[in-house]
C-alpha cells in the first residue's frame, strides 16, 4: 500500500472518531446534559453555537499552521487538546466550566476535522488530491452511523459524563497516536514540497474563471457554502431531536442511521460516475438536495417514508458537500496555499454554522419544528443560487 493510501485510511479512522466524539454525539447527549444544568434544549445549543462560533474564528489561523508545519504535525497537537477538553467537559461541575470545555474542544476541533484532514491529503497527493479526498470522505462517512446510536446506547449505560470520558480517551490514545503515524508517513512528502517552488498563499493557479472576477467568484462560492452549512449545522447537530418533535417518536433514531449509508454511498457513486464532472457542478446538485429534503420532512411528517427520504437526501447532500467543500476550491483557485484558504473559507462556515443549532431549537420551540424547517430551506436555496453564480462564470470562461 502506498503512504498516500496509507494516510487516507489512517486519516478515515480519526475522521470517524473525531466528527462521532466532538460532534455528532451532542446531539444525543444534549438532553442529559441540559438537565445536569437546569438548561433548555435552547440554551444548549445556543451554548454549542456560541462554540462553534469560536471554532470560526480559529480556522484561518489554523489553516495557515496547517501549510507552514505540516497538517498531520497539528492534528496531533489537536487531538491532544480536543482529549483533555472533552475530559474536563465531563467532570465539570458547573455550566460554567463545561461551556469553556465546549469552546477549547470546537476550537481544537479545527485542526482534526476535514479542513485539516483535506490539507494532510493534498500534501501527500499533490496532483491525486482531489481523488484521494473522495477516498476519505468515503471512509468517514460513517461516523453518525456508528456514533449516533453507540452514544444512545453508552448514555444509557453510563450516563453522559462517562461517555465523555471513553470519547476523550478515544481522542488522545487512538487519534492522536495515528496522527503522529501519518506525520511520519508525509515528513518525506512535506520536505520535497518545501524544496520545490510552489505558489504563494494568495497566487491564484489554474483558475477557471476570468481574472477580474476571481475576488467575486471567492466571495460566491464562501457565501454559497457558508449558507448551505448553516442549514446543515442544524440539521445534524439536532437531527434525532429534530424528527422527534416532527412526530417520529422512538423510530427518529433508528431513521437517522441510514444518513452515514447514504453519505457514502453518493461518494462511491461519485467516485464512479463524477470523476469527467467539475466540481462545481456536484456542488449545485448536493446543495439543491438540502432543501429539498427540509421540506419533505415539513409536509410529510409523521409519515415514515417521508422522515426516510428526509434523512436519505441530507444524507446525500452532506456526503458530496464535503468533498467538494475541498474540490472546488482546490479546482478554481488551484493548490498553492491550499490549507490557508481553506481556512479562511471554513471561518465564514463555521460562523454561520455555530447559529444554526440555536437558532433551529429556538424556532421549534416557540413555533415549530416544520417551520424552522422550511426556514432552514429557504436559506438553502440561497446558497445554491450563490454556486450556481460561479458556476455560470465558470460556463462563460470555457465557452468564451
Amino acid at each position: 500500500m502506498t503512504r498516500p493510501a496509507q494516510t487516507v485510511w489512517l486519516l478515515g479512522v480519526t475522521q470517524i472518531i473525531g466528527y462521532g466524539t466532538l460532534y455528532y454525539s451532542f446531539a444525543i447527549l444534549a438532553s442529559d446534559i441540559s438537565a445536569s444544568f437546569g438548561w433548555t434544549p435552547a440554551g444548549f445549543f445556543g451554548v454549542f453555537s456560541l462554540s462553534l462560533l469560536a471554532g470560526a474564528m480559529v480556522a484561518p489561523a489554523a489553516g495557515r499552521a496547517l501549510d507552514q508545519f505540516g497538517a498531520a504535525r497539528m492534528m496531533t497537537i489537536g487531538s491532544v487538546i480536543c482529549a483533555a477538553a472533552v475530559a474536563v467537559a465531563a467532570v465539570a461541575p458547573s455550566g460554567i466550566l463545561f461551556t469553556m470545555a465546549l469552546i477549547v474542544m470546537q476550537m481544537a476541533s479545527a485542526f482534526v476535522f476535514y479542513d485539516a484532514a483535506f490539507p494532510a491529503v493534498v500534501q501527500v497527493s499533490h496532483d491525486d488530491g482531489p481523488r484521494r479526498i473522495v477516498h476519505l470522505t468515503l471512509i468517514a462517512g460513517f461516523a453518525s452511523t456508528v456514533f449516533w446510536p453507540l452514544t444512545s446506547l453508552l448514555d444509557e449505560v453510563m450516563g453522559w459524563r462517562n461517555v465523555l470520558a471513553l470519547y476523550a480517551a478515544a481522542n488522545l490514545l487512538v487519534c492522536m497516536p495515528l496522527h503522529a503515524l501519518v506525520a511520519r508517513l508525509t515528513s518525506q512528502y512535506e520536505a520535497v514540497s518545501r524544496a520545490t517552488p510552489r505558489p504563494a498563499a494568495n497566487e491564484v493557479v489554474h483558475a477557471k474563471v476570468p481574472p477580474e472576477q476571481l475576488r467575486r467568484a471567492m466571495v460566491l462560492v464562501t457565501v454559497g457554502f457558508s449558507l448551505s452549512s448553516f442549514a446543515l449545522s442544524a440539521v445534524l447537530s439536532q437531527m434525532v431531536p429534530m424528527l422527534t418533535a416532527l412526530g417520529f417518536g422512538a423510530g427518529a433514531l433508528a431513521v437517522s442511521t441510514l444518513f452515514g449509508p447514504a453519505q457514502v454511498a453518493v461518494r462511491f457513486t461519485n467516485l464512479i460516475f463524477g470523476a469527467g464532472r467539475h466540481p462545481l457542478t456536484i456542488a449545485v446538485v448536493a446543495l439543491t438536495l438540502l432543501p429539498i429534503g427540509l421540506l419533505v420532512a415539513a409536509f410529510s411528517a409523521p409519515a415514515y417514508a417521508g422522515a426516510v427520504l428526509f434523512v436519505v437526501l441530507v444524507g446525500l447532500c452532506s456526503g458530496l458537500k464535503s468533498i467538494v467543500q475541498g474540490t472546488v476550491p482546490l479546482a478554481l483557485f488551484g493548490a498553492g496555499g491550499f490549507g490557508a484558504r481553506l481556512g479562511f473559507m471554513a471561518s465564514f462556515r463555521f460562523a454561520l454554522g455555530a447559529l444554526a443549532p440555536f437558532a433551529f431549537a429556538f424556532i421549534t420551540e416557540f413555533a415549530s419544528a416544520a417551520t424552522a424547517a422550511i426556514a432552514f430551506a429557504a436559506i438553502g436555496v440561497l446558497g445554491v443560487v450563490a454556486l450556481a453564480a460561479v458556476a455560470g462564470m465558470v460556463n462563460m470562461r470555457q465557452n468564451g
